[in-house]
């Protein structure tokens, strides 16, 4: 669903962070042999992704691991990408307390250190974390502490805690459809509640993306220029990753 007017107001979080759970549960899957790949980009999802959801569209990460290698297919045939859709933590149901702090990311961040520490003992290729939404909370703590990742995205984060430069060096993404609801969430952090900075705000420093008008689950969808320049980043083709048009407003409405 895609809202195109403002959302005031922390306690908005709870409500629109993703669609409605359905039950618990967490599933990884890995498509493509990361033994030989040239790339390897995880997917790390947001709120409401459950194992029984795992799999429903390109908006959740099964569809999206699948969305990114026929792209990368397209883009360039000759290059072996490994994709990892990674739910390795409970991610947060929308309707909770837990959605507005970041107190599951923390749990999820110690789970993404491990795996991201486990592939790069099984892989010598550069590795990519595509972070959306609340997952982009769980990468940010994750990768604050160290991670041997060549790329960071952070796509339509709620805000981080750590600025683009605590992950050198790795490269810092971030980008945020011109149809997504979450351009209207304020990007503060008010004790427990929120995460921190807008990372789409150029004084944060990370490195722009154009998302197209991707709304708020629609980064992965086929077709879109958002999954054009994920896929882009994933492959490390980075001179050829779009960046938003000039006067294009990243934040806000």
């Amino acid at each position: 669903m895609r809202f195109r007017h403002g959302i005031l107001g922390m306690l908005a979080l709870g409500a629109l962070l993703a669609p409605p759970a359905q039950s618990s549960g967490r599933l990884v899957r890995v498509y493509g042999d990361v033994a030989t790949a040239d790339r390897v980009a995880v997917i790390v999802p947001g709120a409401d992704i459950t194992a029984e959801t795992f799999d429903t569209g390109s908006h959740r990460p099964g569809g999206s691991a699948r969305a990114l290698l026929a792209e990368a297919a397209d883009q360039s045939p000759g290059t072996r990408l490994a994709v990892v859709a990674w739910l390795g933590y409970d991610s947060p149901p929308t309707w909770s307390l837990k959605v507005m702090t970041d107190s599951s990311a923390g749990e999820g961040a110690q789970a993404l250190r491990g795996m991201v520490t486990d592939l790069r003992r099984r892989t010598a290729a550069p590795i990519a974390l595509l972070c959306h939404s609340y997952g982009s909370v769980v990468c940010a703590e994750a990768a604050a502490s160290g991670l041997p990742i060549a790329d960071l995205a952070l796509v339509a984060s709620p805000g981080v805690e750590s600025p683009a430069a605590t992950f050198s060096p790795a490269r810092v993404w971030a980008g945020l459809g011109s149809d997504d609801w979450m351009r209207f969430v304020p990007k503060t952090k008010l004790g427990p509640l929120g995460f921190g900075q807008d990372p789409t705000d150029p004084a944060y420093g990370a490195r722009l993306f154009d998302a197209g008008e991707a709304g708020h689950s629609e980064y992965f969808r086929p077709g879109s220029t958002s999954l054009r320049n994920l896929t882009r980043i994933a492959l490390g083709h980075i001179e050829e990753v779009g960046r938003p048009p000039p006067g294009k407003t990243t934040t806000g409405p």
